[in-house]
């Protein structure tokens, strides 16, 4: 998972892509990049860590110019941070792209060997992101007539790469010249959302991942982007829309409206608080059905994205509701760091019990989910040491028990609590009394109940089901084989204070030939 944003503004729009940034800064720490466009020149900066420590004051000022681009990153598949692979990425030709990217390829490798066996194009990383731009850059060319674009080369274009590219993305770029492209897989598996702005001169236009992106920075919500659509704004703030793929189907992650997105945002028509909301109401059914778990004197969430489920469930039963975590917010979420002994000492950094809400007490926790079982295991041990007498868990999701290929850092099957053991022997792994999980109908009904037209979902985490049809036991023997060579646990020494300049970040200004020059 990774944020997104772009905008074709009236004014600059520097501080209005840091914006952006900052309301997607959980989808990723790892890293972040804003590219600017200014006529035919890019702009770019781009470094390792939160967005408020990648760019400084004076990196601000060399963004000018009014449309651009910019990208939070998490890394998949076990990738730790890499200055190469930080986006947003640029390829000069032809006419100029610069292109970010959340979701991940399942067919990258084979679409890298075809692009240098056959296209004749070069890429420089591991990235998929990478090897997605060349296959826009390619199908761009082959769609030009007389050396220049129009929107309706532009969409054959995007016709070319759903063809081509297999996998679950949302795509914000920029073609040099001309303007913004944003266009979503015929699944739609990864979020995105068009806002619009009256300004003087006309209208302005922004996309992200997520609404909240776009209301916080003053843009009336348009719609969501379509499975397979693209949308087109050119630098005159003209916005046009074509369907792209041949079969869409909206089948988005299910795992957003659990865990990865802020419940202030809607996605595809939901509500990611009211469907946290459902799930609680329905994990309060399941709770109130097991004997072993009716002594509960008080129902405390993990803190932040439970909390609604936590409410409701609370309500739900007649049981008290106590925050009895506090959270330390400069502390990166564990889900997301790149290593289990990293995860692990970030726990307890990361939360501090409150004393009187556990002793001598019988608790129920509730969390998102329960993937690795590290901070399920790191907080029960804290609850018990604050003097719970019994700590019952529920999780508001079910079993998370299949490798995400679509862009969640949750690949490897023996990294899973959830494999080879029942709900008791998972309590038994992180030290609870008792533990119950929400059932797979009951999750998608959570959001089903408020858009009844949304039928389908990838829950392929829970289910194993895998909604682009190449999948294959093969498969995710190939990608957990390349994690085990890539990744380890290791400790990191911090964060650091100094300044993000020199081996940590890039700034290029690219000089980018005249759009319709040969």
């Amino acid at each position: 998972m990774c944020g997104i944003v772009g905008a074709v503004s009236r004014a600059p729009v520097n501080q209005l892509l840091y914006d952006g940034l900052m309301l997607l800064q959980h989808r990723g720490q790892d890293a972040a990049g804003i590219v600017t466009s200014e006529g035919n020149v890019f702009h770019m900066h781009k470094g390792p860590g939160y967005v408020r420590d990648v760019f400084r004051t004076r990196n601000m000022r060399d963004l000018t110019g009014s449309a651009g681009i910019g990208h939070c990153r998490y890394p998949t598949a076990g990738n730790a941070y890499s200055d190469l692979e930080s986006q947003p990425f640029y390829v000069n030709a032809p006419f100029g792209i610069t292109l970010g990217h959340n979701g991940n390829l399942t067919n990258s490798e084979a679409l890298k060997r075809e692009l240098f066996q056959l296209d004749f194009r070069h890429v420089n990383t591991n990235s998929d992101s990478e090897v997605l731009l060349n296959v826009l850059a390619l199908e761009l060319e082959r769609a030009a007539q007389h050396h220049s674009l129009d929107p309706e080369a532009i969409f054959r274009a995007v016709v070319g790469v759903h063809r081509r590219c297999r996998g679950a993305y949302a795509i914000v770029a920029m073609i040099a010249g001309y303007g913004m492209l944003a266009f979503r897989d015929p699944y739609g598996i990864r979020p995105l959302v068009i806002g619009v702005a009256e300004a003087p001169g006309g209208p302005e236009y922004m996309v992200a991942s997520e609404s909240v992106a776009l209301e916080a920075c003053g843009f009336r919500v348009l719609r969501d982007v379509d499975p397979g659509e693209a949308i087109y704004v050119d630098f005159a703030g003209t916005m046009h829309a074509r369907q792209c793929a041949e079969s869409p189907r909206l089948v988005p992650c299910i795992f957003e409206f659990v865990y990865l997105a802020r419940p202030d945002s809607v996605i595809d028509g939901t509500s990611v608080y009211e469907s946290r909301i459902h799930m609680g109401a329905a994990l309060a059914r399941r709770i109130s059905a097991m004997p072993e778990a009716q002594d509960v004197d008080v129902v405390i969430p993990i803190p932040d994205s439970s909390r609604p489920a936590a409410m409701q469930l609370a309500q739900a039963l007649g049981i008290p509701f106590r925050e009895g975590f506090v959270k330390n917010r400069y502390v990166g979420r564990t889900f997301i760091m790149p290593g289990q002994a990293m995860r692990k000492k970030s726990v307890r950094q990361k939360l501090n019990t409150v004393g009187q809400e556990f002793k001598g007490k019988r608790v129920l926790l509730v969390d998102d989910s329960i993937v690795r079982g590290t901070t399920s295991r790191e907080i029960v041990e804290m609850a018990r040491a604050a003097g719970a007498v019994k700590v019952y868990f529920a999780s508001a999701a079910p079993p998370v028990r299949f490798p995400n290929v679509y862009g969640i850092d949750m690949p490897t099957r023996a990294e899973l609590i959830a494999t080879g053991r029942t709900g008791d022997g998972i309590a038994r792994e992180i030290g609870a009394d008792a533990l119950v999980y929400q059932d797979i109908a009951a999750l998608k009904l959570s959001v089903t109940s408020i858009r009844s037209d949304l039928t389908e979902f990838d829950a392929s985490c829970f289910d194993g089901c895998y909604i682009t049809g190449d999948i294959d036991e093969h498969y995710l023997d190939a990608v957990e084989g390349n994690r085990g060579k890539k990744s380890g646990d290791h400790e990191d020494d911090g964060d650091g204070d100094g300044d993000s300049d020199g081996q940590s970040a890039q700034q290029l200004v690219l000089q980018l030939a005249s759009a319709g020059r040969d």
